[in-house]
Order: structure tokens, then sequence, then C-alpha cells
């Protein structure tokens, strides 16, 4: 390099590459998403500016990016025929990473976007084209801008000095040679860049969606054993999601959601939109039809991809979507979004919080569209995610609580399948005032709990909640359409006709409940005769406020000790049993018998609510003695 030019960096150059290498890349593989984004725009440029002068193309414009690599000499190599640069414009561009970095890139773009600057700052090297010296001990770039008499020869060690000279060049465009680290050949410690396969499967990772082929030589053996030259494309160009969502087939949706996200069935729905306005993206979503099997747990990947111009940024990215929508798969591609996009600096990036916004609007309100729509669809959906949904009404307010509380579907007594809050709502009669709900496992069960038979007398609708998390939901709500919930299972119902209520309890019966209730102290808070009970003899309700007793089981199996639920004994005073207490109370008063029978009453009524007995031996013992007498 007789004739080169020996110079360095602006100052802070060689302090921003290091801390660029050391910081913002934390994956060294990045180096070629990177270089092939600027390969890319800068082919860009050529385009743009051969609209209005045909001649810079020179005769060349089938577009392309070729790749190769030299395993004995340990090189990597990125050519393209885009715009190339000057001998001013390599200095310029390459010399100062302080002006050329990505972000001042786009703030210039943006300045300029309505004016004919615009076209200067695509295609310039940015911050991107040094991730090479975290691969390469040496780079040498040679490149040639359009009609230039000669080609400019660029050459650095990562030192802090680089040469620069002219040297002869046919082809318009730019060629980057990097002499790779050891750790970066054969044998090295880190991935194998002069591996044909290994740089096939990168390109298919962050780079399958540049819009211009990507190329490398290949060389297999034939059935002879002789080596044959084969050019392959390594992309696949035109990414789906850049396409009209009109000439994008129900097919290609499910192709393209079974190869990116490794999954067997066709997608539930899909949602594909291009958005311009205050931040310009195009996002395509998916809603699967089966959920994964890890998806409750910590380690489920959840999140979206982010693309930057169909160059890939980052996978699973978690900001954009709330965790109650965890089951979506898709991605987002925005040109706003920068390639040195980090998890650390997401927290704060307006555009992402702007997009998250818009995806979840439009998630939800394609939900609702199916809920209204496609019933049965609907369905399947529910089975799969519904839980989801129900965590989302715990975690949410205000108006986007109350889109989630309208897709909420439930099994109930007058309906074969699942119910939505408003169809329930549009069924209750003109004197009802609440909802009723009840806890239990399945249908069968509830349905024949004694705390139903006043409401099933009535004709009244019952909500059925057999997953553990709807209690908790519909006390985070309290009420739907200024309607309140209410337990069947708690509180008084109040259901009764004033012709209906029975007489006023009289001394005996207030001193038989009094005697009944100290013999289980410990056990209940209160005994009282029952408005709801119409052919079973005893039942146990939790009291109108508070913990009920089927969320004190939850707990208990979630190993959350937050107190004991108070429990109210409630006895028939039509059925034969209370006549047969009154006649012991009457006969013998707060006996040995009426306590026995206090704690069998107490045992029988938490059975059917699920509780077993403390002592199931001396459970047995006082039925079998009772029996005896």
């Amino acid at each position: 390099m007789a004739n080169a030019e020996q110079r360095e960096f602006k100052t802070e150059t060689q302090k921003m590459l290091d801390l660029m290498i050391n910081s913002i890349y934390t994956n060294q593989e990045i180096f070629l998403r990177e270089l092939i984004a600027n390969a890319s725009d800068a082919i860009d440029k050529i385009q743009f500016e051969s609209l209005t002068n045909v001649d810079l193309l020179e005769g060349d414009s089938d577009f392309e990016i070729c790749l190769d690599v030299d395993a004995d000499e340990g090189e990597f190599t990125i050519s393209d025929n885009g715009i190339g640069m000057t001998y001013d414009e390599v200095i310029e561009n390459i010399g100062t990473i302080a002006q050329s970095g990505s972000q001042e890139f786009l703030q210039k773009l943006q300045e300029h976007q309505n004016d004919e600057d615009a076209v200067d700052f695509i295609g310039q090297f940015g911050v991107g084209f040094y991730s090479s010296f975290m691969v390469a001990d040496k780079v040498t770039l040679i490149t040639r801008a359009p009609q230039a008499d000669k080609g400019v020869k660029w050459v650095s060690e990562g030192d802090g000095t680089y040469s620069i000279e002219k040297v002869d060049k046919e082809e318009r465009g730019t060629t980057i040679k990097l002499d790779l680290r050891d750790d970066f050949t054969a044998g090295g410690d880190e991935i194998d860049v002069t591996d044909r396969q290994t740089i096939q499967r990168l390109v298919k990772r962050y780079s399958n969606y540049v819009e211009y082929p990507i190329k490398m030589k290949f060389y297999p053996e034939n059935e002879e054993g002789e080596t044959e030259e084969e050019v392959r494309t390594l992309n696949t160009m035109k990414p789906l999601w850049e396409r009209n969502k009109q000439d994008v087939s129900e097919e290609e949706y499910s192709e393209f959601y079974q190869e990116v996200f490794q999954e067997w069935s066709d997608p539930l729905e899909v949602i594909h939109k291009k958005v311009e306005g205050l931040v310009k993206y195009t996002t395509l979503l998916f809603i699967p039809e089966q959920a994964p099997s890890d998806i409750y747990s910590e380690d489920f990947e959840q999140g979206l991809r982010l693309y930057s111009k169909n160059n890939f940024v980052m996978d699973n990215c978690q900001k954009l979507l709330p965790d109650y929508l965890r089951f979506v798969r898709g991605l987002v591609d925005s040109p706003d979004f920068s390639l040195n996009l980090s998890r650390e600096t997401l927290q704060d990036n307006k555009q992402l919080k702007i997009i998250g916004k818009n995806l979840e609007k439009a998630v939800l309100k394609r939900l609702k569209k199916m809920l209204e729509d496609d019933w049965e669809q609907y369905l399947k959906f529910w089975s799969e995610f519904g839980q989801l949904i129900k965590s989302g009404v715990n975690m949410t307010y205000g108006d986007k609580r109350d889109k989630l509380v309208d897709l909420l579907v439930f099994p109930s007594s007058h309906s074969d399948e699942f119910t939505t809050l408003e169809e329930y709502v549009e069924r209750m009669n003109e004197e009802q005032d609440k909802i009723y709900y009840v806890t239990g496992e399945n249908e069968a069960t509830v349905e024949k709990l004694p705390q139903m038979e006043l409401l099933q007398e009535k004709g009244l609708e019952v909500l059925y909640f057999f997953d553990e998390i709807d209690e908790f939901v519909i006390n985070n709500l309290a009420e739907y359409d200024e309607i309140e919930f209410k337990s069947v299972l708690s509180g008084d119902l109040d259901l009764l006709d004033e012709d209906e209520e029975d007489d006023e309890e009289d001394d005996e019966t207030e001193e038989l409940l009094a005697a009944i209730e100290e013999n289980l102290e410990s056990k209940v808070d209160e005994v009282r005769l029952s408005k709801r009970l119409k052919s079973s003899a005893v039942c146990l309700v939790s009291a109108e406020a508070g913990l009920s007793m089927s969320m004190e089981k939850v707990l208990e199996q979630m190993n959350q000790n937050v107190g004991r639920a108070q429990r109210i004994l409630e006895i028939n005073p039509k059925h034969q049993l209370f006549s047969k207490l009154k006649t012991i109370y009457e006969q013998q008063g707060n006996s040995q018998q009426l306590s026995k029978y206090s704690d069998l009453l107490y045992s029988l009524a938490g059975l059917v609510e699920g509780f077993t007995p403390e002592d199931p031996v001396e459970f047995s013992n006082k039925i079998t003695e009772l029996m005896a007498e």
C-alpha cells in the first residue's frame, strides 16, 4: 500500500467501537445481519437514484448480495452491486462512527423524508458495519460509486487507524472481506464463519426476508463423488407479511405459521395489518388452535418476533403484548426499530409501547368478532386459552377490563354449552336483581348441592364455576352491567316471598340452635334455620363478606394460609331430622346425644362441600352408634 493514505478515526470513534462490540452486541453472529442490511440499503439507494438517472445502473440491474468463504485462508466475503461510495464518502461514512450511527441515520431520514435529501441517507454504512470487528482481526472494503473512474480500498484492523487508497474496480458496488479471528474458523471456540451451512443457517434466521437474493456457492458431490459448483439463493426474499392480505391464501398463512413457529396444526385465527401513522409497522399475528403444554410454565417463551425492514432484530419480545395474551404467536416489522435494539432498551421504547397498545386492541377486537360470528370457533379458543383471558380480568382495569369481561363465557344451568354475561342478563327475570353463581367440580356435582334447591325451584339461572380462578375473577369484578354477583354458597339468598317466610323462631328453637352452636363452637360461627333448603336436611354456607370456603380450599392448595372462611350451618326446619333434634332437646336438653348429632350434621354438611372429616374414624363410629340405637 505504497500509495495508501494513513488516517486515524475521528475523535472518540475507537471508544465508541469498543463500547458497541462489548455492550450493544452480545451475540457475535449478528455481524452477518448487519452487513447484509447495509448491502440491501445500498441496493435500495441505487434503485431509487436510477429512477431519474438510469445510466447509473451501468447496464447491471440484476441486484444481488453474494457471500463467500475461504476456510483455508480464514476469510469471509460479502459483495453487493448497490450504490457504492466515493473516496470522500468512505472517509465520511466509514471513518466516523459517531456521525454514521444508526440513530442519527434514522433521525436524518425522518427530517428529510419529504425532500430530495432523503436519498443521501439511504444505504450509508452505520455502526453495524463495525460489528465485523467482533469476528475479524482485519476488515478490507473495496467499493466503487456508479460512473466513477476508480474504486476505493479501505483497510483497518480496528486499532483506531485505517488506510485508504484509490484502486481499479470494474463493477459498481461494495465488497467487504473479513480476515477472521481464529475463534470464528474451524476448530475455534465460537461459530465457524467459514462453514457454508452455518452461513446458510444465519441468513435463514436473520435475513430470510431481505428482498434481494442472497447467493452463495456450494460444492456438493455428485453420484460419482465429484465436486460440482452450485449457486444457491439462501433467503426467501419477499416476506409474507409485506404482501397484500387479499393476495395471501389461508394455505399460505398456515404454511408460514407452521414453518416459522414450528407448529403442526393450522392457526385458529390470523391478524394481518399494515399501519401508517405516528409509528409505521406491519404485523402478522396468529391465534393458535392448541395451547402449548408448557404455556403456564415459568420457562414458556412468550412474545413476538421483531423485524426492521425485513431484517430480524429479536425473538420473543415480551413487551408488545400483556401476559394474558401470551398465547399469540407472530411478528412485527417496523422501519422505526433499530437493528441494535436490545432487551435492556425495550422498557423505555415509545414506539414499542404504541405498537403494543394497538396490537392488544387488535387481538381483543378479533376475539370479540369470533365470539359474535363463529361461536363454535370461539369455544375452541376458550377451551384452550379461556383461563388466560380470566387472568387478564384480574390484571386489567377500566375500558380494557370491560372488553375482556365481554369475552368471558361460563357453563350455566340454563344453557347446554356456555353463556356470556350479556346473555345471562338478557335472560334474567324482571324481579331478579343478582347474577347467581356456584362453585364446584362439575355440573353433576353442583346441580345436586343442597344450596341449589331454592333456585332450582324458582327457575333462576345459575352460572357454574368449575375453574379455580373463576371466583377470584368475580370477586374482582363485583358486578356486571351494574348487577351484583351473588354466590349460592354464601350469605342469605333473600329469595322467599312474604307468604313463604316461616314464622319467627320460638324460644325453644332458639335455644336448640344455640345449643348446637355451642357444641360446634370451634367449627362454625353460626347455626341458623335455612331459607334455601327444600329437601335436604342441612348445608354449610360462607358468610356474606370475607373468604368463601371454596376459595379457602384453593388457597390451601397453593400453600397460602390467609385464614379460615366463616362457616354458617343451616338446618332445614321442615326436615324430619330437625323434628328429631327438637325431640332430643325437649327430652334431654344439651345432652351427649345432641352433641353427637351436632358433630354429624356438621361433618355431613362438610362432606358435601368437599371437606374431609377431621377424624374419619370418630365420624364413622358416631354413625354406627346412632344406627345401632
